[in-house]
């Protein structure tokens, strides 16, 4: 619950940040950074320890690589921060890949690649505890600041005319999100395609933050349970997350994209 929640909501931020619905966690570069930092736990057989630790603190490293170039403001602020989001991703999706290639296929790879494709199977409390704590601090922020974001996503110019600072809402925002990514991805793996669960609940509630925010974290959390359900229960052996979600997401974001009418989005 705390990983769909904190996945599904961290998409709704981003996508009000970057004013664009198709937006998603992936962007910053968070998941690849903290996919390394697991992987390069595992192919060392260091144990969940330190492949939670791995996972957040390249998660981490890889947020401080989006702001560093960030700051260029090349082309813009927006603009440059997903730019840089590509590059972080693009570098370590690029080691991971290459861990893959020399990992021992007969013990370490098929760890590493399950545990890429995302799977909840060997979640228990400390890893729980570990993914809370970034998870929550990370909601009650977002959930605090859904008034201001409102007026973020009418645009830079509308949100400084009523006494926001765009910028700065911007990195907090950003520091949030990858915080619940990192510690979502230590425990869970890379779970992609949570980021339609914002679409629905704009559809439903409207696109209002203050309402649909909370929405998007109950949501996400009972999207990912259900999923998660299904994985255990459709064959003998858990079908990793990860496909799951890809198999249902991308079907259910074409038929959003393709309703565009009810789409419920400030688009500025």
């Amino acid at each position: 619950m705390l990983v769909g929640g904190g996945l599904a909501l961290g998409g709704a931020a981003l996508q009000a940040a970057f004013r664009n619905p198709l937006v998603s966690p992936q962007i910053l570069g968070v998941f690849s950074g903290a996919s390394f930092g697991g992987v390069l736990a595992l192919i060392f057989g260091l144990g969940s320890a330190f492949l939670v630790g791995g996972a957040f603190l390249f998660g981490l490293v890889a947020l401080g690589m989006v702001l560093l170039i960030g700051r260029t403001r090349a082309g813009g602020p927006i603009l440059t921060i997903v730019h840089g989001g590509v590059v972080t991703s693009a570098f370590f999706s690029a080691l991971v890949s290459f861990i893959t290639y020399v990992a021992d296929p007969y013990t370490t790879l098929p760890s590493i690649v399950f545990w890429l494709m995302g799977s909840l199977a060997t979640a228990d409390m400390g890893k729980v505890l570990i993914a809370a704590i970034p998870i929550l601090i990370g909601t009650t922020v977002l959930i605090g600041l859904r008034w201001r974001i409102n007026i973020l996503s009418l645009g830079d110019d509308d949100a400084t005319a009523l006494g926001l600072n765009p910028g700065r809402l911007r990195a907090v925002l950003l520091t949030m999100v990858a915080f619940m990514t990192a510690g979502a991805v230590a425990v869970s793996g890379v779970i992609g395609w949570v980021g339609v669960v914002p679409h629905m609940a704009r559809l439903w509630v409207g696109p209002d933050h203050r309402i649909s925010m909370p929405t998007t974290f109950v949501l996400g959390a009972a999207y990912l349970t259900i999923i998660d359900t299904l994985s255990r229960t459709i064959s003998a052996g858990e079908i990793p997350l990860g496909i799951l979600t890809a198999i249902i997401g991308a079907p259910v974001f074409v038929l959003l994209l393709s309703n565009s009418r009810r789409q419920a989005f400030i688009d500025g």
